[in-house]
């Protein structure tokens, strides 16, 4: 019985952007650009550095976590917590990968409780990777 309270589940998404692996990297970590987390924050701590931490708000529901890994411009790692997540650590992972003019951005997120609040991290996450490209694209653009 103990071991099935442990079961989790892991959700993996790709995003092609229209933009240099530099610019999809940073713009995931700016608060002021749509469609990452940090941008429809109610209130945001952010230290996107090894060992920093973040504690993001929506909806009353508080998120922490603490950055594992950061090698700008191909990879994001950072601890996850939340209600969502029955208070355990989840870890997510970000890589961006250079695809012609475009970057190819790979969101993975393990160690989620295989619940129905854990599961809700799926929408979630599609929630901000359909928006999050949109911010980028022909008119942003710098020819090269």
């Amino acid at each position: 019985m103990e071991k099935n309270s442990k079961k989790t589940v892991e959700f993996k998404f790709e995003r092609t952007i229209p933009a240099p692996t530099d610019e999809v990297f940073d713009g995931w970590l700016d608060p002021k650009i749509p469609g990452n987390p940090w941008n429809m924050a109610e209130k945001l701590l952010l230290n996107p550095k090894v060992d920093g931490f973040f504690y993001w708000l929506i909806k009353g529901n508080s998120h922490y976590g603490r950055f594992t890994e950061m090698e700008r411009p191909s990879r994001i790692q950072h601890t996850w917590m939340s209600r969502s997540t029955s208070g355990e650590e989840t870890t997510v992972t970000l890589t961006f990968k250079k695809q012609g003019g475009d970057t190819l951005m790979t969101l993975v997120h393990t160690g989620i409780p295989d619940t129905e609040a854990g599961r809700g991290h799926e929408k979630g996450w599609n929630h901000f990777l359909d928006i999050f490209p949109e911010q980028f694209g022909n008119s942003s653009r710098k020819e090269k």
